[in-house]
């Protein structure tokens, strides 16, 4: 029978939850949970599992002069050793380089060489978003290597399975299923470690992925095309199913690995939490109302709870209004690349969810060519007064990225927010990642050129006509319903213990789980110690 990855069950006391007042209705209770649950658990261990595997790792980290960061050093990157610091001035970005793990964090620069005191983000004018609040979205395409946040989540992942003796570098394979952004991610740091890394990914996705994974696998064995473009989820799932049989293989599955959730809550929660103050100290009365992002794998919605703890925000879930799953329990098909459809992931929060909100592709495709076009963004400075700066930063957003952009207009008509209210969201990729997809759309959509009209009739519809539509504040009926979906993939698919399945609706879940990382970092900082990379620096 396949290995699975499963649970984490905790077994110590619960521990009440800061969020449960923040949330609207309470959750109801779960299964208890059962303490003569084993401890190990594939991704969650707290102990070292193998110690021949561990030593193996040992060796091939020291031998590659490979030194790894903390969650912790990730989080406060100013935390980061200056030795590193210095020598990693040097090293290019784009490079499958050791000392590049320590730019997994939000702290880049424009250049992705320096760093910056604040992650680097950009606040859109009412010019631009139609309402008054404060959107302020994170800039992912400021991480190495591939341009995008998900190469944190990759190494949330492998981080802890290394440093447990749980994952064999110099014999296992490294498998990421993913619908782009996290496969290049697995492809780059598994790289780095000196290992084979298979990225897992439907035949339909951008062109600029498969030539961005074509440029770094070992083997062009290992790029793995999927039927089915972004909502063929359940293909990628058969696949890694059949690939699970290989003893040599290790599946790291973002959507039910809760190393993906654990890092955006202690990583990207508190970049964006270091955001809003940063702006609140320039402005006090600002009040953080909201956290926006798109579903996909449910990673980076994680940081959301860290958000709720701190500021009381709700937390906003966003799906293709194609493939409305959480909004209608439904199905289809839709080209908002990296945010996947037609379940609920294993490692969401459905009971700390607020809002669900559904976005069009056809809005998020209209929009990505005005944003990128001469004509649209002309029409925005002459038109719409947009700022330049403002402007300068629009390639920064992809697909997925201005989904939760318009998500984040939705949220603030919705909730008749002012101007001393922040919405914050985050953009996972550039528009340099989708130049292909631009061409098929000017193609299918504007046969005729994209110019003034165009720009205009794009902006008007599906900015400033952002509704209150497709948006469902969730009762506490709603948010059972959605996490019932799970089940249907989980249990029945997946095969992951009933127990286990219902010990996620339970917010003391969450909070212990949680509670690894200064497991993880203390077994990090063991792990440096005993290859001796980082003393010989």
């Amino acid at each position: 029978m396949p290995r699975r990855t499963l649970l984490f069950v905790p077994t110590t006391a619960a521990r009440s939850d800061p969020t449960a007042d923040n949330q609207r209705g309470a959750p109801a209770p779960g299964a208890p949970l059962s303490e003569e649950e084993p401890m190990r658990r594939l991704g969650l261990e707290r102990e070292l599992v193998d110690p021949s595997v561990y030593e193996r790792t040992v060796g091939r980290f020291r031998d590659a002069g490979i030194v790894l960061p903390t969650f912790a050093q990730l989080a406060e990157p100013v935390t980061i050793p200056e030795r590193i610091g210095a020598r990693l001035a040097g090293v290019d970005p784009d490079v499958a380089h050791p000392l590049n793990l320590f730019r997994a964090h939000w702290y880049n620069g424009p250049d992705r060489r320096q760093r910056v005191e604040v992650p680097d983000h950009v606040v859109l004018p009412p010019a631009l978003t139609g309402v008054d609040a404060r959107i302020v979205v994170a800039l992912g395409d400021r991480f190495p290597m591939i341009r995008s946040h998900k190469v944190l989540a990759a190494y949330g992942c492998l981080a802890p399975r290394i440093v447990t003796g749980q994952f064999d570098p110099t014999a296992q394979r490294a498998v990421w299923p993913s619908t782009g952004n996290y496969c290049r991610g697995g492809v780059a740091i598994s790289r780095i470690m000196g290992c084979r890394g298979v990225a897992v990914l439907p035949g339909g996705m951008s062109r600029e992925r498969f030539d961005w994974l074509e440029r770094w696998v070992v083997d062009p064995a290992d790029i793995i095309r999927t039927p089915g473009t972004e909502s063929n989820v359940k293909e990628i799932y058969d696949r890694c199913a059949e690939l699970d049989r290989e003893p040599d293989t290790v599946i790291f599955n973002q959507f039910s690995e809760f190393g993906n959730h654990i890092a955006h809550y202690a990583i990207t929660g508190r970049a964006l939490d270091h955001v809003f103050e940063s702006m609140r100290a320039v402005e006090p009365d600002l009040r953080l109302r909201a956290f926006v992002s798109a579903t996909g794998s449910a990673g980076t919605i994680g940081a959301g709870d860290y958000l709720k703890e701190r500021h009381g925000s709700l937390t906003v879930a966003v799906e293709a209004l194609e493939c409305p799953t959480m909004l209608e329990n439904g199905f289809g098909e839709h080209n908002i690349q990296g945010i996947g459809d037609k379940h609920i992931p294993l490692i969401h929060n459905v009971m700390a969810t607020d809002l669900v909100i559904a976005i069009s592709d056809r809005a998020t495709d209209h929009l990505e060519v005005l944003f990128n076009s001469d004509a649209g963004r002309d029409y925005l400075a002459r038109r719409r007064g947009v700022p330049p700066d403002v402007l300068e930063q629009l390639p920064s957003l992809g697909f997925s990225s201005i989904c939760n952009v318009l998500a984040a207009i939705k949220t603030a008509r919705y909730e008749g927010l002012g101007p001393d209210d922040v919405v914050v969201t985050v953009a996972t990729d550039g528009a340099p990642m989708y130049e292909t997809e631009r061409r098929l759309i000017l193609a299918r959509d504007f046969p005729g050129g994209f110019d003034a009209v165009a720009a205009g009739e794009a902006f008007g519809r599906f900015v400033l006509g952002a509704s209150t539509d497709h948006l469902l504040e969730c009762s506490r009926t709603d948010r059972n319903r959605i996490f019932n979906l799970g089940y249907f993939t989980w249990v029945e698919q997946q095969d992951v213990p009933i127990e286990e399945f219902e010990a996620r609706r339970r917010p003391e879940f969450w909070t212990e789980t949680r509670s690894i990382v200064a497991v993880w970092d203390r077994l990090i900082d063991e792990f440096n110690a005993r290859t001796g990379v980082l003393e010989a620096l």
